[in-house]
């Protein structure tokens, strides 16, 4: 080999050499950052596997619960619950045993008590509170929870508050709305319709195409 190669090589070791003296700081830095990355990864998805698992375990002791008629115990695990669907679910199950047990408010004051963390259940939720609500004299008040109303069975669940209200031509204009974002063969339609007309609207005439 040539001594101008081997200078070349030599001058290149040192150079590699003088880059990892300069740069051993952040390397070292970069790995710890990188395993404490990856650790923390570990940590959190172990941290919401056995979350998962204590909230699906105390939904179930919810449930146990309710059948056995220990409302009172279901409802402490309910409000122990964090608002998830867990928390929604159980509270939907309470509230539909409390009614069919006759206590009505019992139900609201369960219903009341969701936040609401997951949009589809919530959903059902208002609209069963709303129901409720109607039903106890609180048209005011399921009107309001229903405000921004946009499917179809909310929309009916406020028509009906409105007629509770005696309020014919909001409740109209509900029903009316409720109607147009039902499909033609839904099993609903019927029911909303008499509604309508009870109320002095007529259902909007199904479009024929040509």
């Amino acid at each position: 080999m040539a001594i101008d190669e081997l200078l070349d090589e030599r001058e290149q070791g040192e150079r590699v050499k003088a880059w990892l003296r300069d740069n051993a700081l952040g390397l070292v830095g970069g790995l710890v950052v990188g395993a404490a990355l990856i650790g923390g990864w570990q940590y959190w998805k172990n941290r919401t596997h056995t979350q998962a698992v204590e909230q699906h375990s105390a939904y179930q002791t919810a449930l146990l619960d309710i059948r056995s008629g220990e409302f009172d115990k279901a409802s402490q695990t309910v409000a122990g619950l964090p608002d998830t669907a867990y928390s929604e679910l159980a509270a939907l199950q309470l509230a539909k045993a409390q009614v069919d047990k006759g206590d009505r408010d019992a139900a609201i004051a369960t219903l009341e008590s969701v936040k609401g963390a997951e949009p589809g259940v919530a959903a059902v939720v208002k609209q069963r509170l709303a129901r409720l609500l109607t039903d106890a004299g609180r048209g005011e008040d399921a009107v309001k929870l229903l405000a921004d109303a946009d499917d179809a069975v909310s929309l009916e669940a406020r028509g009906d508050a409105h007629f509770a209200l005696k309020q014919n031509e909001q409740a109209r204009a509900d029903y009316a709305q409720a109607l147009r974002k039902l499909d033609s063969a839904a099993q609903q339609r019927g029911l909303v319709e008499l509604k309508l007309s009870e109320v002095g609207g007529t259902p909007d005439e199904p479009e024929v195409e040509s």
